[in-house]
């Protein structure tokens, strides 16, 4: 499986720095002596950032050694498809996505940014999108990656997450999507897991998925700071991430992250977390989901 091994690590290389900062939120979230980090996974590079790179990396290394094109799924502003584009571009591997919804006349940056980067895009109609997605037949030289990188291989390059951190925190919270993120990081670490939910209405199938990607999960997945659902948002939403940004210099995006912190600031005023814990919240990335927003909304 490890044939390709210099052209994988040239790839890492590329794009990993040598340390991940971890920033300790000191102005905005103190309250019952909690003390809480954040893992700038965000700052490995401006396109593939934060948890994309690690879902990622075992799917480009699989196309690499059995000389596989990629084949893959998503919306036309997902960042795992301009993630997927990239990673694709950097490592001459040929890309092909199926887009949800009909082509638009107005493209997306992502969509932009992803037929720059080589991949081919094939829109379907969204009524159509979950049955083509699920009955996807690849031909013998495509390697099928997953919407959102969710996946056994998605799932086990998550788990190489806790290999940038060396603190024992008792809480570790980050936004959950499809889920393949925590339930990598659940299968090394022994820490409090806590997934904020950042779609609305679709628990049991978002623990289904985290239990077959890692039947030893054990995370506690809150729903309620979806701000109506996923990619929706309000002012208090966009307030707050500014606001972050002025007082901890942390930008954030309104489909994940910010959810994300914004939970774990009302939680903590909460006391949901005991006294003296550490918390460690995970910088997921996906800031380009911000460029579909009007110009002068954020300050950042």
């Amino acid at each position: 499986m490890f044939n390709n091994r210099f052209a994988f690590t040239l790839y890492m290389k590329q794009l990993l720095p040598n340390d991940i900062e971890i920033q300790n939120l000191s102005n905005s979230f103190t309250c019952n002596k909690n003390f809480v980090d954040v893992l700038r996974l965000d700052k490995i590079h401006p396109i593939i950032s934060g948890n994309k790179f690690f879902k990622l990396r075992f799917y480009i290394q699989e196309a690499l050694n059995y000389k596989k094109s990629i084949v893959t799924f998503g919306g036309a502003h997902s960042n795992h498809i301009i993630a997927t584009a990239y990673a694709c571009h950097l490592n001459n591997i040929k890309c092909k996505a199926i887009i949800r919804g009909e082509k638009p006349n107005k493209p997306s940056s992502t969509i932009t940014e992803a037929l720059k980067f080589g991949m081919e895009l094939i829109f379907v109609e969204r009524a159509n999108y979950t049955f083509i997605k699920t009955n996807f037949v690849p031909e013998t030289d495509e390697l099928v990656v997953p919407e959102g990188g969710c996946g056994n291989l998605g799932c086990n390059g998550a788990a190489t997450i806790n290999h940038f951190f060396t603190t024992k925190y008792d809480y570790i919270v980050t936004a959950v999507g499809t889920g393949t993120t925590i339930a990598g990081i659940s299968m090394l670490n022994n820490s409090t897991l806590i997934g904020i939910n950042v779609l609305k209405g679709n628990d049991d199938e978002t623990i289904g998925t985290i239990k077959k990607l890692n039947t030893n999960a054990s995370v506690n997945l809150i729903s309620n700071y979806h701000f109506g659902g996923y990619a929706k948002k309000n002012t208090l939403l966009l307030e707050f991430m500014n606001h972050l940004y002025q007082t901890e210099q942390l930008p954030t995006d309104f489909v994940y992250t910010a959810k994300m912190f914004y939970a774990v600031h009302e939680l903590i005023q909460q006391n949901y977390f005991k006294e003296n814990s550490k918390i460690l919240a995970i910088h997921t990335g996906g800031l380009q989901g911000n460029n579909s927003l009007p110009k002068d909304t954020l300050i950042f």
